[in-house]
């Protein structure tokens, strides 16, 4: 199995692990370091094994290296990605059966291709990886992660957190600030809970949680804590899972808490829930785009942009933080 790079995307694939499982496959997942612990919360999978690969490029050398490693271990290959370089391990590896999409420049690479969705069609992220699977009737499956019990409560007492005790923001969006609830509006929020919030991001996001923890300390003294770039991925898996709830944007930490189950809210702004909601009973979505009582209507979203082309992202700056509040 390739896996893929991203937080999100490796959640989305676990109801198809999970049905690979319950019909007898072994599961070995290939992932790259920062998305291994996710597949590590999957009880399913059997093994992860981490690609030494930086983000970019090809690699030539070091894939090839790492299929002769994997050469004669393996019946199936369920490559996730589109992408050639994806499917050149399984395929230098001498895996018989590679299963995957069309993807790019992949005739004879994946052996049982599966046609591309149409451009502007592609189906939910969960029924995308599930089809893998040549089965039917996954569309409602959600992901679950479960972590085990000490190994939650030994990271939770490494960051000296105790379970229920606190929030959780995730202010951060790899994909650009189209997606990010104003760092205001998290401080207004922080500092209105009557419980502390830990803030969650990659060490790209610092100077983002910074900001937040600044201006809700001022409002209420203690209100955040920053663990932005301090924590391992196993110890945000670990922070999340034992959270009272939490909220972030759309991004691949809401992903996480979905599928733990955790409570909690996800603001969207310049894409949509439609495509890739958080699936879970506990989760609320906030968007402007479908409240028939904002008004003006928001024509322009959701634009699927990096950065608002209008320059006012009001899909975002218009969600203010009593509204969140109201489901917290």
């Amino acid at each position: 199995m390739v896996a893929p790079q991203w937080i999100g995307d490796a959640v989305m694939t676990e109801p198809l692990l999970r049905r690979l499982h319950a019909r007898g496959e072994r599961l070995t997942v290939g992932a790259l370091p920062w998305v291994a612990p996710v597949y590590r919360a999957m009880p399913q999978v059997a093994e992860v094994i981490e690609f030494p690969f930086a983000h970019g490029g090809l690699q030539w050398a070091a894939r090839r290296a790492m299929a002769e490693r994997l050469r004669g271990r393996f019946d199936a290959a369920y490559i996730c990605p589109n992408s050639l370089k994806s499917a050149l391990i399984p395929w230098w590896a001498g895996i018989a059966n590679r299963v995957g999409y069309r993807g790019e420049a992949r005739i004879g690479i994946v052996n049982r291709r599966l046609p591309n969705p149409p451009k502007g069609e592609r189906p939910p992220m969960v029924a995308f990886y599930s089809a893998l699977s040549g089965d039917s009737g996954l569309e409602s499956d959600r992901p679950v992660l479960h972590l085990p019990p000490a190994l939650l409560e030994a990271a939770l007492q490494t960051l000296g957190l105790v379970a229920q005790g606190y929030y959780v923001f995730a202010p951060g969006a790899e994909y650009g600030p189209a997606k990010r609830w104003p760092a205001g509006h998290f401080a207004d929020l922080a500092a209105q809970l009557q419980q502390p919030v830990v803030l969650l991001g990659s060490s790209k996001e610092s100077t983002l949680c910074a900001e937040i923890t600044a201006q809700a300390n001022a409002m209420r003294p203690g209100a955040c804590l920053d663990l932005s770039g301090r924590t391992s991925l196993d110890q945000a898996l670990a922070v999340i899972a034992a959270a009272r709830a939490m909220v972030s944007n759309d991004s691949g930490l809401m992903h996480v808490a979905a599928a733990f189950g955790t409570p909690q809210v996800a603001v969207f702004g310049s894409s949509s829930p439609l495509h890739t909601p958080p699936l879970s009973d506990k989760a609320h979505v906030i968007w402007l785009k479908n409240d028939v009582t904002y008004q003006p209507v928001l024509d322009c979203a959701p634009c699927f942009q990096r950065e608002c082309p209008l320059g006012h992202t009001r899909c975002l700056v218009d969600i203010t933080p009593q509204r969140v509040l109201g489901f917290l």
